[in-house]
């Protein structure tokens, strides 16, 4: 008997819409191969909507704040039901960038040079502090965002802007600026699954180039690189998967520039829509949609509580 299967999507994040999305595929996915599925939103009827429906397993189709930062992990930690994805403590670290780039760094993983900005420094201040250790042009990020968001690049003429634009948040990450290839990694468990790399028609792969089809960003697989660059590559994203303590699927975000990877960030609940990367390069891979999402299912629930 096919597993009953609660699908959690939407929430309250900046990500509702591809969170939506994400769990729409899925359940498309799910029903048409037999799985009784229910969709919630992480409401105050999710409590109701568990006890009910009494999901063999929870997915996790929730994007951004409040579903993948460990919010959402630590309230369906009581109910002892599996749920996809991450847990708590991963979740938690690598949707802050500050705490990830610090494992990063310790784990000997290259990232972009960075400072952290908590608005407590005049103008001047900020731009010598720039000067002294990244050097203009930087990237300017919320510190636990996703789907980059709010993501400026900036040089001296509007750094002071584009920090008062995104002061909402109560501290940003300012990092090197490093040009270059875009070069995006799946890691499935402990499998590499595979790389793709991006080339948006706009200046960098913000939002609007991840999500928007008339973005026209092309992607491009297999890859172009050396094997022993692509070797290195997958290798640095298993890494990171294993060092922050990752479960099942990821999607590391590098750059690479004059022969170097550097490694952004890695997403703990890569997007399932009809855009996302990770269900491409399983394509690629031979492994489709529905194998991708019941390798998900499969894995969470392995889970042992």
């Amino acid at each position: 008997m096919k597993k009953k299967v609660l699908i959690l999507s939407g929430g309250i994040s900046k990500e509702r819409l591809i969170s939506l999305d994400t769990g729409l595929q899925v359940a498309k996915e799910l029903k048409k191969n037999g799985y009784k599925v229910k969709v919630s939103e992480p409401n105050i009827n999710l409590e109701k909507n568990i006890k009910n429906f009494k999901p063999d397993v929870i997915f996790n189709a929730l994007h951004g704040q409040f579903g993948e930062d460990g919010y959402i992990q630590s309230i369906l930690e009581k109910f002892k039901i599996p749920y996809t994805h991450s847990g708590i403590i991963a979740s938690s670290i690598a949707m802050d960038k500050e705490i990830s780039k610090k494992i990063f760094i310790k784990n000997k993983i290259r990232t972009p040079k960075f400072i952290v900005y908590p608005y407590d420094l005049s103008s001047s201040d900020i731009i010598k502090k720039i000067n002294q250790k990244l050097k203009f042009p930087v990237v300017v990020k919320p510190i636990n965002e996703g789907s980059s968001l709010n993501v400026h690049i900036c040089n001296k003429k509007n750094i002071i802007k584009s920090l008062r634009s995104i002061k909402s948040y109560k501290k940003v990450i300012i990092e090197e600026f490093i040009g270059g290839r875009e070069i995006q990694v799946a890691i499935l468990g402990n499998k590499k699954l595979g790389a793709i790399e991006l080339k948006p028609k706009r200046k960098f792969y913000d939002y609007q180039a991840k999500y928007n089809s008339n973005a026209k960003t092309q992607h491009i697989i297999p890859v172009d690189l050396p094997k022993n660059k692509l070797k290195d590559v997958l290798s640095m994203a298993l890494k990171a998967h294993n060092v922050i303590g990752c479960d099942g699927v990821t999607r590391s975000d590098f750059k690479y520039f004059k022969g170097k990877f550097y490694l952004l960030e890695i997403n703990t609940q890569p997007g399932l829509t009809k855009l996302s990367l990770v269900p491409e390069i399983a394509a690629y891979h031979g492994i489709s949609f529905k194998a991708l999402i019941e390798w998900i299912l499969n894995n969470a629930s392995k889970k042992k509580y």
